[in-house]
Parts: structure tokens; sequence; C-alpha cells
């Protein structure tokens, strides 16, 4: 992956955008934008907007019709749906006694800097690429955006480095501790083998009863079958590659062989259903769908 990804910023626009055009909200990122540029966002919103004929050539509208459907329909339900699920679920966690909360591959993730009454006494800990890591740092800063005395940054390359070897040198980290560690967009640029091993090194680290998040594409995302799967030509066109998708019985089986077992499972339309009717009800001309084969899973060490 791209070491400032462009992705990340793209997400977090998505975020920004959807905050600043509703009032009733899927999930409400009240940071999002800060961490962009005025000329980014616009930058990006004019990029998008020039390739509504490759999104949806036979669509008819104004410029702010174009970006708006784009980012409805393109954009933002993958990033909405990741949040809203991760956030509510360590909502969860963290009344049952999680005092650590992972954050892997951390882009531009926003929770640490609005945290709510709930989280103060966790500690955070964003795991990423040295370079995205740092990018966001100088950016809350030229925000005047206040990093809480909780949260922990752990710079690392998760191909290359042994990541949970600089996570264990950090003072604050406890092995011992409940822990909740949410890996959101992760599994589609990771091998089979690579993902099998990343779990392992997790579960290595983390006690039992501890959870873990994350999203992951089905063995139909790639299909023809469904049409082009233009979220994925986009990430590349970034150079960050989607490789690989997985059925559910493969994803089972996965877990298991580290001691997790799936606690909860939601496909594209149970999203939908839990995550997205309010804001369509509020939204009838707007209305928004989670990603087709996308799956979110929360797993349980045991």
């Amino acid at each position: 992956m791209e070491e400032k990804s462009i992705t990340a910023r793209i997400c977090a626009f998505s975020r920004a955008y959807h905050r600043e055009k509703n009032i009733v909200r899927i999930f409400d990122d009240t940071i999002a934008k800060l961490l962009l540029t005025d000329e980014e966002y616009k930058m990006i919103s004019q990029n998008m907007s020039y390739g509504i004929n490759y999104f949806n050539p036979t669509f008819s509208g104004n410029d702010e019709e174009v970006l708006r459907w784009i980012v409805d329909n393109q954009l933002s339900p993958t990033p909405l749906c990741r949040a809203a699920f991760a956030e509510k679920s360590l909502k969860t966690v963290a009344g049952y006694g999680a005092k650590q909360y992972l954050i892997l591959a951390a882009g531009y993730d926003t929770f640490a800097y609005r945290q709510p009454s709930w989280s103060k006494k966790m500690e955070i800990y964003e795991i990423d690429h040295p370079a995205t890591a740092s990018d966001k740092i100088e950016r809350l800063r030229n925000a005047e955006v206040m990093i809480p005395q909780n949260v922990h940054y752990i710079k690392a390359d998760f191909m290359m480095d042994n990541w949970e070897t600089l996570l264990n040198e950090d003072v604050g980290f406890d092995k011992n501790k409940l822990s909740f560690c949410s890996m959101l967009g992760m599994t589609y640029y990771f091998s089979k083998q690579v993902f099998d091993k990343f779990i392992e090194r997790i579960s290595s680290i983390i006690p039992d009863n501890s959870t873990i998040l994350f999203d992951y594409p089905d063995e139909n995302y790639f299909s023809e079958k469904i049409g082009e799967n233009k979220y994925a030509k986009l990430a590349a066109a970034a150079n960050e590659n989607m490789i690989t998708c997985y059925s559910y019985k493969e994803m089972e089986t996965l877990l298991a062989k580290h001691n997790f077992l799936i606690f909860e499972h939601l496909d594209s339309t149970e999203m939908t259903e839990q995550y997205i009717s309010n804001y369509n009800e509020a939204n009838p001309i707007h209305r928004m769908s989670a990603q087709n084969n996308v799956n979110y899973c929360m797993a349980v060490k045991k």
C-alpha cells in the first residue's frame, strides 16, 4: 500500500462530506474535515465529480448533484458503516471491562480526538505506517486538535516490521489487559497466508475474552456476475490493490485456528438495516446501502 494512503484521505473526505450535508447521519465525524486542507477537500470533490462517466455514465445533474451521487453511492457507505460498527461495538466491549483499544491501520480515524466519557480510562493505540502516522500527527497539530494523553502512536509497516514487538515495547501496553482491536479495511490487501499470520500475531498479544473487529470481502466480491467492482478499481488506481476474498466458512476456520469465535457477523443487507435505515428514512432522495459482498465481523478470543 502507498505510504501516505490516498484512500485514507478519500475516506476522511467522505465522512466530512456526509456530516456537512446531512442532519440525520449514519456516523457523525466532527474531526474528519479538520484533517484535510481546504485545497485537498476541493480537489477531491472535483476529481470525484470528473469521474461520473466512469461511475454512472447515464447520470444527469449539476456539479453538486453529481458529487452527491458519487459520495453516497461509491465513497461513503463503507467508511461510514465501518466506523459506526466499530464504535458501537467498542462501547459495548468497554462496558465489559476492555481497557485497551488497538486501531490497526488507523489512517485518519478520529475516535481518539472526540472521545466520549466512557473511553477516557482506556489506553488507545494507533498503529500504522510511519509515513501515514507522522502525516496524521502533523495534520492534527496544524488543525490545533488536542492529542489526549491516553493516545499512543506505534509506527510500523505491517508488511515489514515486527509491529507487535514495537507495541509490546510501549511502556503503557499490557498484554494481560482486556483489549479491543479494530482492523478495518485491511483484509482486502493481504494474501490469505499473510492474514492468517496476522491473526496469529494478534492472538499472541491479547488475553482471552479480548475482541477483534474487521470487514472483509466475500467470495463474490470480484465476480463479474455482479458487475465491475468500481471501489476496488478506485483503490487500484491509487496503487492499493485489493487481492483477497473469503467465504464465511473460510473466515470461521481461520479465526478458530487462532482461538477466535465469531460473535457478530453482518452482511450488506443486515448492515443497511441496522446502521443506515434511520438515515434512509430521513433522506429518501439520497438513500444509501452498505456495499454488496462486504461482511462485518466481530470475534472474541477464547
